[in-house]
């Protein structure tokens, strides 16, 4: 007779992501609890307190980073982690992050009120300062646990008020141990929303994620001259927007020839002097790309180094500069694998999928086995008041991850 699946308590997880939604909400059913704000420190507390209840110890370490640990058989193996963040941007939603330790909260309680022993020690995590939307850069502390980010740097980062980073991580209580860093596990699992509308267009439950994808970002300034915008003839012009709308038409004209899962994106642009009666003399713009395959990514700097020296009939001169760039960071074959299986024997819908945004598991992942679970976002909404992803949903995924643990924490049969 085959054995029936262990599963968690869907209500119980849609009261727990409301109650930790109350640590900073907004009018318009978002959230907004930015790292290390007092609304932050609440939910640590709250988090702190639920895992407590279970049994779990918790600690936190020198970037303030909290590890709830339930014993296992042997605590002397590396354990599981199952992690992700409670901070949020300014006025964000309620599952970017928070469903991801709410998750490990959940997966915990199921595994105690069912008695089982996990043959290693199961770890939630709170990962501080993902959003960045207080402190720059975000992934901030994942940084510094990877060795991205150099501590004596992050801890400089001021807010809009003048506060850094240190002296908020005091305030708060949480300025722990370097000691009780997380530097060793079996496992790093991150369940988070989709943040885009892919599964929930094609209907499906589940992505199995299996890389980060890698980016490239220049600014490209493009140089006029500034004249009277009604005394100048047309054909006398040197207009620098007129040309940055040459350059931007060839530049789209080129990437789309590339791959169809090639997106980049012009996200700021300043133009100068910025008066409706003078022709702007100065355009400065950003190009983003993003893509797994750093071929592609080689092929899009291509681009952008050939643009010619000078733009458009009004011969407005051109210069790029690369401002930063990050490799595709791919999770652990053998626990994608994991997670596909525990999705596939749940009976989901799901498909492999890449991420676009940047989360903690990719830097988590260079130096433990990691990987990822998205589930749907309604209408792809995220870093927004009206972010939702359905309950059952959630439930879903939390599923997944507990599979997984399962498979990693106990013996088969």
């Amino acid at each position: 007779m085959k054995k029936q699946k262990v599963l968690i308590n869907g209500n119980r997880l849609k009261d727990t992501i409301e109650e930790f939604a109350d640590f900073g909400r907004t009018e318009k059913n978002g959230v907004t609890r930015l790292a290390l704000s007092d609304a932050d420190v609440k939910a640590r507390g709250h988090f702190r307190t639920l895992c407590e209840q279970l049994g779990m110890s918790v600690v936190w370490d020198d970037m303030g980073n909290m590890y709830a640990t339930l014993p296992g058989i042997d605590n002397n193996q590396p354990p599981v982690v199952i992690g992700s963040h409670l901070d949020s941007v300014k006025k964000g939603g309620r599952f970017d992050g928070a469903l991801g330790v709410l998750a490990g909260l959940e997966v915990v309680r199921t595994i105690v009120e069912n008695g089982i022993k996990p043959k290693v020690p199961v770890v939630v995590a709170n990962i501080t300062n993902e959003e960045g939307a207080r402190f720059e850069p975000s992934l901030m502390a994942s940084g510094v646990l990877s060795g991205r980010f150099d501590k004596a740097s992050m801890l400089k980062s001021t807010d809009a008020d003048g506060i850094t980073f240190a002296e908020a991580l005091k305030h708060s209580g949480y300025e722990g141990k370097e000691e009780n860093r997380l530097k060793e596990a079996a496992a790093f699992l991150e369940l988070h929303i989709e943040q885009g509308p892919v599964l929930e267009s094609e209907t499906i439950q589940i992505g199995i994620v299996e890389c980060v994808v890698g980016m490239v970002c220049y600014e490209i300034e493009v140089i006029g001259e500034s004249d009277h915008a009604g005394t100048t003839p047309m054909s006398m012009r040197k207009d620098a927007l007129f040309a940055a709308n040459h350059l931007i038409s060839e530049i789209r004209r080129k990437m789309d020839q590339l791959d169809d899962q090639l997106v980049y994106t012009i996200g700021r642009m300043n133009v100068s002097p910025n008066i409706h009666t003078v022709i702007p003399n100065k355009v400065v713009f950003t190009l983003e790309a993003r893509h797994q395959d750093e071929k592609t990514i080689q092929l899009v700097e291509e681009i952008i180094q050939e643009l010619p020296d000078s733009s458009g009939k009004e011969n407005c001169k051109v210069a790029t500069t690369k401002l930063w760039d990050r490799h595709t960071v791919w999770f652990d074959e053998k626990i994608v694998n994991s997670l596909e299986q525990s999705a596939k024997s749940l009976g989901y819908s799901y498909k492999r999928m890449v991420s676009g945004a940047g989360h903690d598991a990719q830097f988590i992942a260079t130096y433990i086995p990691t990987a990822m679970v998205f589930v749907p976002s309604v209408n792809g909404k995220s870093h927004a008041e009206d972010e939702l992803t359905a309950w059952e949903d959630c439930e879903n995924g939390v599923n997944v991850i507990l599979q997984t643990v399962l498979d990693l924490t106990t013996d088969k049969g």
